[in-house]
């Protein structure tokens, strides 16, 4: 079955950075796009960044562009979230998702799987 594990979340100090990282296994990770999306309590689930399946698309909320950056490694079925410069409005649990088609894509209707996620905590 398809899983996708995240890791590298934590607790960090405001101006830190932290590197996601997101695992794939079960599916056909080198065709799909994939995308992170972060949900803070109280608060409805917020896309962050997405990547088309070459790693030549990338999409950013405004909020995070020129802070976080989305990779991938198709031979390792791994997609990561660099994030610099975090602010305390950045704390939530971080999802990987998956996509049903190649495209990079900002619309979470679009992902067919989620991980468990991981909790990224930014201190003032």
């Amino acid at each position: 079955q398809v899983q996708l594990v995240e890791s590298g979340g934590g607790l960090v100090q405001a101006g830190g950075s932290l590197r996601l990282s997101c695992a794939a296994s079960g599916l056909s990770f080198s065709i799909i796009g994939m995308g992170w999306f972060r949900q803070a309590p109280g608060q409805e689930r917020e896309f962050v960044a997405s990547i088309n399946w070459s790693g030549g698309v990338t999409l950013y909320a405004d909020s995070v562009k020129g802070r976080f950056t989305i990779s991938r490694d198709n031979s390792k079925n791994t997609v990561a979230l660099q994030m610099t410069n975090l602010r305390p409005e950045d704390t939530a649990a971080y999802y990987c998702s998956a996509g049903r088609n190649s495209y990079a894509s900002r619309n979470w209707a679009a992902y067919d799987y989620s991980g468990q996620g991981t909790q990224v905590t930014v201190s003032s």
